[in-house]
């Protein structure tokens, strides 16, 4: 925990004033939120709460997510750029701690970060074990050992499925249905590479060792079977670029629209 989180205060004022506004809702929003002294506890519980079955307890992953947590301060300080990036670019986002309570691609991918911690620590069993939890309970299919930045918007996250080698940069928004999949059967690289600031659309499908440059948008539906170069719009199966993007960093602006900038 640390001495002075103003997101975390930010967190607890929201939910004390909804639980005032849905009396109904008072014991939910103390025992999710209000009940804990952080974000690192309050992620514990509810991310927990949601992946326990009859062969691995609450109680029994929650201990794994703080152990993570306690040892590796990235994955809660990612957890809170990835918090910020939902609230800003989500309209259906009224709140700071709704990606904690209700969105299931925020969910998945701070379990997804505590598996690839164990990756990282050789326990590549107990990391494949919460990979096939996460896929059935949240329908989001991420390797524990994909490499994935921070200020992560995933939209919606169903169907979303990330594979072993894939490598993903920072302030990247994801849609459902995306694919970041392999090409062939040989080991070593064999997944995409995102850069940063990249908007991957709904449905979207890159495949293999490819390069998708910083600022790149991908419309929905499309297919991306070569590198892309940096700043450009790309859409169509199999994908051609069509266009420039008007922003920096299309994942910030959430446009869906394909019209060149010029």
């Amino acid at each position: 925990m640390i001495a002075n989180d103003p997101l975390w205060d930010i967190i607890c004022s929201e939910a004390r004033l909804t639980a005032s506004q849905e009396p109904l809702m008072s014991g939910f929003f103390d025992a999710a939120i209000l009940s804990h002294q952080s974000l690192a506890q309050a992620l514990c519980f509810n991310l927990s709460q949601q992946l326990h079955s009859s062969v691995m307890s609450a109680a029994a992953i929650s201990e794994v997510l703080a152990e993570a947590m306690d040892s590796d301060d990235a994955i809660c300080d990612a957890a809170r750029t990835d918090i910020r990036a939902c609230f800003d670019r989500d309209p259906a986002c009224d709140n700071h701690f709704m990606p904690i309570l209700y969105f299931k691609g925020f969910q998945a991918l701070q379990l997804y970060r505590v598996a690839h911690w164990l990756w990282l620590q050789e326990r590549n069993h107990l990391a494949l074990c919460l990979q096939s939890q996460i896929s059935e309970v949240f329908a989001v299919d991420i390797h524990p050992g994909a490499k994935i930045g921070s200020g992560i918007m995933i939209d919606h996250a169903s169907g979303l499925v990330i594979g072993e080698t894939a490598i993903v940069g920072n302030d990247v928004s994801i849609l459902h249905s995306v694919t970041l999949g392999g090409s062939g059967c040989i080991k070593g690289s064999r997944h995409p590479t995102i850069g940063n600031g990249v908007m991957i659309s709904a449905g979207a499908k890159i495949l293999g060792n490819v390069l998708i440059g910083d600022g790149v948008k991908i419309g929905a539906g499309s297919l991306v079977l070569e590198s892309v170069p940096a700043h450009v719009t790309v859409a169509g199966v199999p994908a051609k670029i069509v266009g420039t993007p008007r922003e920096a960093s299309p994942a910030l602006e959430m446009d869906q629209y394909l019209s060149d900038s010029s």
